[in-house]
Order: structure tokens, then sequence, then C-alpha cells
């Protein structure tokens, strides 16, 4: 029997999504509109709205529906916002800010990620969302800053050129710690490099390469 994508949609929303403390209606909005089931590989369609990591490729991992509801909450996006994304990964979380901001920036060091989650986010009728291939924790540079920065896969510490990218009064969202022990912490910039940290939820996520704990070594 063919799944019922829409009902599936709206069960994850109701009985995933709200039930972790999302109780943001635009983004409850977005998360029952936007068709996940079109942001996953073909083999896990069925299984776009379980409550799993779903594996993308290269090691990656998209976010489960509710972590990506928290994100979204977090960041309190603005429809005037400019929003860089650090990790593209499907495209999802990236059309779900595009849907909720003015523009979306998205690196990623994955040719076949940003080429895969152009074709989606076109396929959804989303134009506001820049692609651009690179590693951001050493090398790609931004041109300009943003209301929000989201970082899409944990970091041991968060590397500063990422804060330098924020203009004042914006938002930095980063799963920061080692594993498996991660702590979602949302950083605001409150001007003369003053950031104000608020701890959120702990969680679990694949590092952003380059951005891993350094390796100890036993005797």
């Amino acid at each position: 029997m063919a799944m019922n994508f829409e009902q599936a949609r709206q069960n994850m929303v109701e009985n995933q999504v709200r039930p972790w403390e999302v109780l943001d209606a635009r983004v409850l909005e977005v998360l029952g509109k936007l068709r996940r089931e079109d942001f996953v590989a073909a083999e896990h369609r069925n299984l776009a709205f379980a409550d799993l990591g779903l594996p993308l490729g290269h090691g990656e991992t998209m976010m489960k529906p509710v972590i990506e509801g928290r994100f979204l909450q977090a960041l309190d996006l603005k429809p005037e916002d400019q929003v860089l994304e650090i990790g593209t990964g499907s495209g999802f979380l990236t059309a779900c800010m595009a849907s909720l901001a003015a523009q979306v920036v998205s690196v990623d060091m994955h040719a076949d990620f940003i080429a895969t989650a152009g074709q989606r986010l076109a396929q959804a009728g989303i134009a506001n969302v820049s692609l651009e291939t690179g590693e951001a924790v050493n090398e790609w540079q931004p041109k300009g800053q943003f209301d929000a920065v989201v970082v899409t896969g944990a970091v041991y510490q968060i590397p500063q050129r990422f804060l330098g990218w924020l203009r004042p009064g914006g938002r930095l969202l980063a799963v920061r710690g080692e594993s498996p022990a991660q702590t979602a912490v949302l950083l605001t910039h409150e001007g003369n490099g003053r950031y104000r940290e608020e701890g959120l939820f702990e969680t679990d996520l694949p590092y952003l390469a380059h951005a891993a704990p350094p390796r100890r070594f036993v005797f």
C-alpha cells in the first residue's frame, strides 16, 4: 500500500516536533508544508518522517525532524533576514530557512551535495538560495555578514572566524562539544565583540570537517 506522505508529514509535526517544545507557528507551518520526502534519497522516502538521522553519504547525516524544528525555532528568523548555512547536506533545512527569511547562502564542501540540493530546491520552487562549494572551517570566506549563521555539523569549538560573519544583533547556532554529550548553543552578537551564549539542548551530531576534537594519545 502506498504511503500517505501528507498524513505522515502532519504526524511528524504533531507527534514528534511539537512535543519537543517547538511551538513557533511559522516553523510548524513550514515543516508541515515542505515535502521532506523530496529531500532524501529515493530509498529513504518512506523513512523521511521517522525520528531518525538519515545517511547522506560522505559519513554525513540528515538531522532528525525534531532537531531541525528546534534549530528553526531558536534562530527566530525574520522575513528580512540574511542567513548563512554551513553544511548544506540534503538541502531540507536550507529550504525551511529560505521559507522563513529573505535570503540564504549555503556552503558545503561536497560538490555532489550542492548539485543535488540545487535540484531539490528548484523542484520545490525555492529561488532565494545561493549555493556554494567550499570548506568553511579553514578556507571558504563569505561576501559580507549575516543576521543568522547556522552550523549543521558539530564542532568541538566554534571557530572564531564564524563569529566574524555575524552582524551586530545576529545569532549563531551550532552544536558544540565532545560526542556523545554535545550541546546546541545560540550565540547572539551584542556588538563590540561581545557575544551572549545560551545553551539549548543536548544532542549528538557528526562533526563538521576539520572541527572534531583534537586526537589524544593514550600510553
